[in-house]
């Protein structure tokens, strides 16, 4: 299957497991990594949609 923009897209997957990560470690050092994760879950999920947004809206 071809692409016929030219420009590709931006992967958001990878920023979702970043932050998951990034907020179970700053999570655990407060003594709440399930609160990290919720948080970094949330924070990944709404870079992905911003970044999704912007995508969409180049073509």
């Amino acid at each position: 299957m071809e692409q016929n923009s030219g420009k590709a897209s931006r992967a958001g997957g990878a920023i979702i497991a970043f932050t998951i990560m990034a907020g179970a470690i700053v999570g655990n050092h407060y003594g709440q990594p399930s609160m990290g994760m919720l948080i970094g879950t949330g924070a990944g999920v709404a870079i992905a949609t911003i970044l999704y947004l912007i995508d969409r809206s180049r073509r």
